[in-house]
């Protein structure tokens, strides 16, 4: 599988997600890098079923290189809140859902003994030993439907 291009359909909807952007948030539209890199992102998530830098660097045989893809991630700009926003609205507006019930998803992840650089770790009571383990808590915010369930704002408990 070789990832040149972005496929049609996502190129047409990072267009759609774009105009969307600049009619809610004038200013927020995607630059065109911006645009190529969520592009890039999207169609490697989709033939590779992972989040992997290098998977898309080789899938791309070298035109995506692994420092640019994450420097792009880590360094710009990119209006996050306002693309989740957008995206639920455009996904909404498509398969003309009018109504829908907002839930909550939260699970413990369990991490490794020594976390001192992963983010918002505690002590969790660890259901299968009876014992404790440093952990997150994971919370998910769904919109659920008739038709899809859409994540609307990921967030983790503060503790």
């Amino acid at each position: 599988m070789l990832m040149n291009a972005p496929a049609t359909f996502i190129q047409s909807y990072i267009d759609d997600l774009n105009d969307a952007l600049n009619q809610l948030k004038p200013g927020a539209a995607l630059t065109r890098i911006q645009a190529a890199w969520l592009g890039t992102c999207l169609t490697g998530i989709l033939l590779m079923n992972s989040v992997c830098w290098a998977k898309f660097e080789r899938a791309s045989l070298g035109d995506c290189k692994v420092a640019a893809l994450s420097w792009v991630f880590r360094k710009a700009s990119i209006p996050c809140d306002w693309l989740l926003r957008v995206s639920v609205v455009l996904i909404l507006k498509r398969y003309g859902i009018t109504e829908g019930v907002l839930a909550f998803d939260e699970s413990d992840r369990a991490r490794s003994k020594s976390t001192k650089r992963i983010y918002k770790v505690y002590k969790q009571k660890h259901k299968g030993s009876g014992g404790y383990v440093n952990g997150q808590t994971i919370v998910l915010l769904l919109l659920v439907t008739s038709s899809i369930t859409v994540p609307t704002r990921p967030k983790q408990r503060l503790h």
